[in-house]
């Protein structure tokens, strides 16, 4: 994990970032989510900017910092006997804010008088529990709890979690390696008969050993033309193409996050041969290219040209490739954005707003399908931590509604798309860290070439 200094030396940069504002900034922990009846929970995850500024914890705890006294507090109750019985010796309240250089606690029915009369300074709640806590907390209504977060923090918060240090850039190393490891498992076991279940099953089970689980719910599916497929139902049929979209959660939180696509029979048709060269010719572009100051749109737009240079020379779209691009055209086919922020979140921060982690004042986000989906546009910076997904899909709805509108027909050749309708998705994905002169994928290297993915199927 991470030195007590380190908690601390983040809280006083908040601070900074904050000097003009006054009141408390309020982090609740999270509390636990009951499956099925109030002691039989889910995994507990503790909220990441409360972990990112006061470490892992527990739940019942919230870490407030008063900008007005210069204090950090913890508010939260230790556990009882009644409690100790159950779930064993537990760390006082105390034990567990020295490991984050705090050093006053006080009981949580304390809070609310702590901070009657001054401004409250909160992040967007995302979770019910916590959006009531609140709206008492705040003596607001529901609706204007959530429209009242702080802009304040929130932008201060995006300025100091998206850029990751070299303790954090060494933890998000170690799990894309488990990442990978998920991965090699399932290439080692992609056969023809075996259960889409069970390979998500056997990747689960290396998530959990070697670490906290799983980082979002596993995509595995040979239905890949559903972006985030999240069934599991089917036997591997010859012939398919497997999408593997998957990652691993560190117990400090930060994550992984890797696609691959595998050819159940073991070696690529043609057809499949000759998508999955554009999407990774796309992928490797955009990694080469990736660099400070540049900005992640632009990269963007470049791996979608990439994509329908690669489909014009196959004769499924036509026309001048940079005007298909900036109208949308290519949508059809990547529907998504190249990729997202990733840290102690899969999708780092999201939950604070998609356009206060990945736009600025210089970078406002698209409205056009497929390009208003790219989570994040801003120029880049050293320390930064973005996946890398471009990604090719044949949606029969999709092309329906568009070949049925004639939407794009300068651009589409809909009569040579109508062979690829039970095609499936190709999609590649890698994690990247913003170096100083360009930009490095994480962790150990993952097959990715046909004759590299070919080989460990063989």
């Amino acid at each position: 994990m991470f030195t007590k200094e380190i908690y601390y030396s983040r809280r006083m940069q908040l601070r900074s970032l904050m000097k003009d504002c006054r009141g408390a900034i309020v982090f609740p922990a999270n509390n636990e989510a009951p499956m099925n009846y109030h002691s039989n929970t889910y995994r507990y995850r503790q909220d990441s900017t409360f972990k990112y500024f006061f470490s892992q914890m527990r739940d019942g705890i919230v870490g407030v910092i008063d900008l007005e006294s210069g204090k950090d507090i913890i508010f939260g109750n230790d556990f009882t006997i009644d409690d100790i019985i159950w779930m064993g010796n537990q760390p006082t309240v105390r034990e567990l804010a020295e490991q984050c250089k705090v050093t006053e606690i006080k009981p949580l029915d304390e809070l609310a008088d702590f901070l009657k009369g001054k401004k409250i300074h909160y992040l967007p709640p995302y979770r019910d529990d916590t959006l009531i806590y609140i709206s008492r907390l705040t003596q607001q209504n529901l609706e204007e709890t959530k429209k009242n977060a702080s802009v304040e923090l929130i932008k201060a918060v995006v300025a100091l979690r998206s850029v990751k240090s070299g303790d954090e850039i060494k933890e998000l190393d170690r799990i894309c390696n488990v990442g990978v490891m998920m991965h090699l498992k399932v290439m080692g076991k992609c056969k023809a008969g075996e259960d889409e279940q069970k390979l998500a099953g056997l990747a689960e089970g290396i998530a959990l050993a070697n670490g906290a689980g799983v980082s979002f719910p596993i995509i595995l599916s040979q239905d890949g033309q559903t972006l985030h497929n999240p069934y599991h139902n089917k036997k591997l049929a010859g012939g398919r193409l497997l999408l593997v979209d998957m990652g691993a959660e560190d117990e400090s939180g930060y994550n992984s996050d890797y696609t691959r696509t595998l050819p159940v029979s073991g070696h690529f048709t043609k057809k499949q041969r000759e998508i999955y060269e554009i999407v990774l010719n796309a992928n490797l572009n955009a990694i080469a290219t990736a660099k400070p100051d540049l900005l992640w749109r632009d990269v963007h737009f470049a791996a979608c040209e990439d994509v329908v240079q690669g489909l014009k020379d196959l004769g499924l779209m036509k026309g001048d490739v940079k005007e298909a691009v900036q109208l949308g055209a290519h949508a059809l086919f990547m529907p998504h954005g190249l990729g997202h922020a990733l840290g102690m979140d899969v999708h780092d921060m999201e939950g604070l707003g998609e356009n206060y982690v990945g736009y600025d004042e210089n970078v406002k986000r698209s409205t056009i399908f497929g390009h208003a989906s790219l989570r994040y546009g801003k120029a880049l910076k050293v320390g930064n931590v973005l996946t890398v997904e471009p990604g090719i899909y044949f949606i029969p709805q999709l092309i329906d509604i568009w070949e049925s509108e004639s939407k794009f027909t300068d651009f589409i050749n809909y009569a040579k798309v109508r062979q690829y309708i039970d095609f499936g998705g190709i999609r590649i994905e890698d994690d990247i860290v913003i170096t100083h002169d360009g930009c490095r994928v994480l962790g150990n290297p993952l097959a990715k070439t046909v004759q590299e993915i070919e080989a460990l199927l063989d």
